[in-house]
């Protein structure tokens, strides 16, 4: 939709494209850093919170180019390893048990 009816079709799909990279930044923000489950109370706890979250979804990003990932699947990648590398600690400490 677009209010400017001057614009043709051309320029109203090329202002959408920029917007939608808004969303998917948002999406990530939100899914991937984790910044809509902020448990922070005071304006400058929350203020840090999506200083943070803003930080690591830009790292997240930087990742993703340099590994040919989307961030999501990154994420993911990142969440499984962290996973299997607990679940082999918890093996080692039966072992030793």
């Amino acid at each position: 939709m677009c209010s400017d009816l001057t614009c043709d079709y051309n320029a109203i799909t090329m202002t959408y494209k920029k917007r939608w990279q808004v969303e998917v930044f948002h999406k990530s923000l939100k899914s991937n850093a984790n910044l809509a489950k902020s448990p922070t109370r005071t304006l400058r706890t929350q203020s840090n919170h999506v200083f943070l979250a803003i930080c690591v979804a830009f790292n997240l990003e930087c990742l993703s180019l340099k590994n040919k990932l989307s961030p999501f699947a990154l994420c993911r990648k990142l969440l499984i390893n962290t996973a299997r590398s607990a679940y082999d600690e918890l093996l080692q400490l039966r072992a030793t048990a």
